[in-house]
């Protein structure tokens, strides 16, 4: 998640490490907190990896700033992993954000169309929170009014996602 929101934010335009935290924070940080910790030790192994450059230029006062850029090998990275993201990265909620942000970048609507048909297919298998055996418990099955919230949001959610993929994909495939 957090590689795939540094190399697009990265693909956006390039960024000193102070801008791009503060960037991939806003998008991840509801989740999870972005430490230096965390992100350098990120940027060194895209470095090590050749996704990512990093070049001195004039900084506003006396020092140069270090700005990172992404390579070629990097675009490739990134539209590789937009175009064949991991099946977690379809359902786990978080991740399909972070590559949703970014999709934009894929460019051809096809492409672009069947990462959103994999998702509607995701979302269209029957499923809970909680189930009774094999059987999904839905929320009109609970006293429990957190329970009952809980899965009452999470239709509500999905069944907003999927009128927008449906939409969305009817636009990307006209």
């Amino acid at each position: 998640m957090l590689e795939l929101a540094v190399l697009g934010f990265l693909y956006d335009r390039p960024s000193h490490g102070y801008d791009l935290r503060g960037r991939v924070a806003a998008l991840l940080g509801h989740v999870r907190p972005v430490a230096d910790g965390t992100l350098y030790p990120a940027i060194k192994r895209m470095e090590s990896a050749g996704w990512l450059v990093r070049q001195d230029e004039p900084g506003v006062a006396a020092a140069p700033r270090r700005t990172l850029h992404l390579t070629d090998a990097g675009r490739a990275e990134i539209l590789r992993r937009l175009r064949e993201p991991d099946d977690l990265e379809i359902s786990d909620e978080n991740k399909w954000f972070v590559l949703l942000a970014f999709l934009r970048h894929l460019g051809d609507p096809a492409a672009q169309a069947a990462v959103l048909r994999r998702r509607l297919e995701f979302l269209a298998r029957p499923s809970s929170f909680f189930y009774e055996g094999d059987r999904p418990v839905r929320a009109e099955e609970f006293d429990d009014p957190f329970r009952r919230g809980l899965l009452s949001i999470a239709r509500a959610t999905s069944l907003a996602e999927l009128t927008w993929l449906r939409e969305t994909l009817g636009s990307l495939e006209a």
